[in-house]
């Protein structure tokens, strides 16, 4: 499947919308790259947490590509970069609830690797 264009930058709610989907249809590497755009065109003061919001689709991407070191890495340090916001997120992001999600996930993986993870954790909700 095509991924995103480099050159397209689509609004917040936009890519949110179009993240989610991607995610649910278990294509996270393309969630990154639409998550990636907005970050890159950011203001300063969300920036981090698009950062943060990408890194979390590669986390599951290292996922979905059997690399749990990789998975719950990132899945960490999108856990601490969306964290910063929890009590400030635009765009409906539900920053608390991502960053705890993601931490428990790469918890999982640490002790128990990929295996019997049902598809369902594996699909956050990236805003409300």
């Amino acid at each position: 499947m095509p991924t995103t264009p480099e050159d397209v930058v689509l609004s917040p709610s936009a890519a949110l919308t179009q993240a989610q989907r991607l995610i649910e249809a278990g294509q996270p590497f393309h969630a990154h790259e639409v998550l990636e755009g907005v970050w890159k065109s950011a203001p300063d003061n969300e920036r981090e947490l698009w950062r943060g919001l990408a890194q979390l689709a590669v986390g599951l991407t290292h996922g979905a590509r059997g690399n749990p070191t990789g998975a719950s890495r990132l899945l960490l340090r999108a856990a601490e970069r969306v964290a910063r916001y929890a009590d400030r997120a635009p765009h409906g992001i539900p920053a608390a609830d991502l960053a705890s999600w993601a931490t428990e996930l790469a918890r999982h993986i640490e002790r128990h690797g990929l295996e019997q993870i049902p598809a369902s954790a594996l699909t956050p909700r990236l805003h409300s």
